[in-house]
C-alpha cells in the first residue's frame, strides 16, 4: 500500500511538472538552415495530403479546403500560426513522455512544421505545377469504407438509432433509444463502423455512443468479461460495456488479428447520442455497421472497450483541480488504445500502469486536451502495452477552472459532474484485449523475439 501511495503522489508531481514546463516547450532546434525555399506543389502539398486533407477538403468537416494552392493561399498566415503552435493537426499527446508509436498518428514532425513555416515566411510560393502530387482519392464518408476489406458491399449488421428531430435553436439533448440486434447465437465481431447517416446529421451530433447490453452469463467461461465473471454480477443483463463511439475524427475500428468483440443472444444497443444546435431543423439517425467473423471462425482473444474514471468532479471557481482513479485489471491483457474525455475545462489526462511487482510506466499523457477533438490514440502493434493480471491502471485528470483556460465558459462557477457541456467529466475510454496468463506470456515472448530480430537487422 505504501508503494502505491508513493506512486500516486509521484504521478501527480510528474504531471504538475509537465503541465508547468512542457506545454510551452519550443520546437526542436533545426540543425542546419535549409538553403532551398519550399513551394506548395513540391513540399507543402504532400504534407497536407498526408496529415490535413482528411478533414480539409470539400464536403468534409473542416471550414476550408487545403487541396489546391488556390484554396490554400488565402489562409497561409493562419496555417502557419496553427501549425507552429501544434494546434493543427489535432494531436494532443505529449511527445516527451510515454508511448510514441501510434497507428493513427496525424501529428506533424518538426521537419514538416519547419517546411510549412518557411513556406509561409517566403511568401507562400506556388511552385512548378508539374511537381504537384496526384490527388488523393478520399473515401466517401457516407458509404461503408471497411466493406471492401472483407470482400463485401456493406456490413453484416446495420443497427440504426430511432430518428430524432433536433430543432434549430434547441438546447443540447441526449437521445437514448434501445435497439435489438436480433441475434439468437453468439457471434464474433472483427470490425465496426459508426456515423451519422447524413451530412446534415454531422452538424448536430456532437458524439454518439453505442453501448452494448447483453447477458454476460451466456458467454463461454474462457472469454467472459473479467469484471462480471464472478458473483451476482455475472448473471445480470446489461454487461458488455461500450461497443463504439462516434465523434469528430473517429470512424470505427478494425480489430487486431485473432481478436474481436463478442455479441451474445438477445444483445441490444442502447444509444447515448448528444445533439447540439445545428442552426437548422435536422432529423438525425446514427448508423452502426458491424462486420462479423464467418460462422465457425472464432478469434482467440476478446476485446472490450470500457470507461475508466478519474474520480469525482468538484471544482471550485478559479481552481485547477487534479483527480485520480484506480482500477485493477482482473485478467492479463493488451491495451489497444486510450481516449481521454473531459469537457470545456479539461486540461490534461495521464494514463499510467502499476504492475504487481511495483513497477510504474506512463503509457500516455495528453498534455493539451481540446474538447473539440475526441482523439482515440491507437497504439502500434509492436508497442501496445502488454500488462499482467493485477496491473493497476491509473487515470489522472487535470481541470482548469480559471481564466487561463480559453474554453472555460465561466470561471466564477462551481463545477460538478454532468452530461451538459458546461458541466464536467473525467474518464478515459480504454480498449483492452484480455487473455489468459499463458497466452499473455506467449505474447510477451513473441514481442521480445521480434524486438531482438529487429535489433540484429539494424
Amino acid at each position: 500500500m505504501s508503494n502505491l501511495k508513493s506512486c500516486t503522489w509521484r504521478s501527480i508531481t510528474l504531471g504538475a511538472i509537465a503541465l508547468g514546463g512542457l506545454l510551452a516547450a519550443p520546437l526542436a532546434a533545426i540543425a542546419a538552415e535549409p538553403t532551398t525555399t519550399p513551394t506548395f506543389t513540391k513540399d507543402v502539398a504532400p504534407i497536407f495530403q498526408a496529415k490535413c486533407e482528411a478533414c480539409h477538403r470539400a464536403d468534409s468537416i473542416a471550414p476550408m479546403s487545403l487541396v489546391t494552392f488556390e484554396e490554400t493561399r488565402p489562409f497561409a498566415s493562419a496555417i502557419k500560426a496553427r501549425v507552429a503552435s501544434r494546434q493543427m493537426p489535432p494531436w494532443h499527446i505529449d511527445k516527451t513522455i510515454g508511448i510514441q508509436k501510434f497507428k493513427n498518428d496525424r501529428s506533424l514532425t518538426d521537419d514538416q512544421i519547419d517546411t510549412v513555416v518557411r513556406w509561409v515566411n517566403a511568401g507562400a510560393p506556388k511552385g512548378d505545377p508539374k511537381d504537384m502530387p496526384a490527388a488523393v482519392k478520399w473515401p466517401n464518408e457516407q458509404v461503408w469504407n471497411f466493406a471492401p476489406l472483407f470482400g463485401q458491399t456493406e456490413p453484416d449488421l446495420i443497427i440504426r438509432s430511432t430518428p430524432y428531430l433536433q430543432k434549430a435553436g434547441a438546447q443540447d439533448a441526449w437521445w437514448k433509444p434501445s435497439v435489438e440486434l436480433g441475434l439468437t447465437e453468439p457471434r464474433w465481431v472483427r470490425a465496426i463502423e459508426i456515423r451519422p447517416s447524413t451530412v446534415q446529421g454531422r452538424k448536430v451530433v456532437h458524439h454518439a455512443i453505442a453501448n452494448l447490453r447483453q447477458d454476460e452469463s451466456l458467454a463461454p467461461a474462457n472469454v467472459r468479461d473479467p469484471d462480471a465473471a464472478t458473483g451476482a454480477a455475472a448473471a445480470q443483463p446489461g454487461a458488455g460495456g461500450t461497443f463504439m463511439e462516434w465523434a469528430v475524427g473517429k470512424q470505427g475500428e478494425i480489430m487486431r488479428p485473432n481478436s474481436g468483440k463478442l455479441l451474445l443472444p438477445g444483445a441490444r444497443i442502447t444509444w447515448d447520442i448528444h445533439y447540439s444546435d445545428g442552426k437548422e431543423d435536422v432529423t438525425s439517425v446514427v448508423e452502426l455497421g458491424i462486420y462479423l467473423y464467418p460462422k465457425g471462425q472464432e478469434p482467440k482473444y476478446r476485446q472490450q472497450l470500457a470507461l475508466w474514471g478519474a474520480g469525482g468532479i468538484d471544482i471550485a471557481p478559479g481552481e485547477v483541480k487534479v483527480t485520480q482513479g484506480f482500477r485493477a485489471m482482473q485478467s492479463a491483457g493488451r491495451v489497444e488504445s486510450m481516449q481521454p474525455h473531459m469537457h470545456l475545462r479539461g486540461k490534461a489526462m495521464m494514463l499510467e500502469a502499476i504492475t504487481p511487482d511495483g513497477r510504474k510506466q506512463v503509457l500516455s499523457y495528453v498534455n493539451d486536451f481540446n474538447f473539440n477533438w475526441h482523439n482515440s490514440y491507437v497504439y502500434a502493434d509492436d508497442v501496445a502495452p502488454l500488462l499482467p493480471k493485477g496491473t493497476i491502471l491509473v487515470v489522472t485528470a487535470w481541470h482548469d477552472n480559471t481564466t487561463a483556460k480559453k474554453s472555460n465558459p465561466d470561471p466564477t462557477q462551481w463545477v460538478g459532474y454532468g452530461d451538459r457541456t458546461v458541466d464536467e467529466m473525467a474518464h478515459a475510454w480504454i480498449n483492452i484485449t484480455y487473455m489468459s496468463d499463458a497466452d499473455f506470456q506467449a505474447e510477451v515472448d513473441a514481442r521480445k523475439a521480434a524486438t531482438t530480430t529487429q535489433q540484429q537487422q539494424q
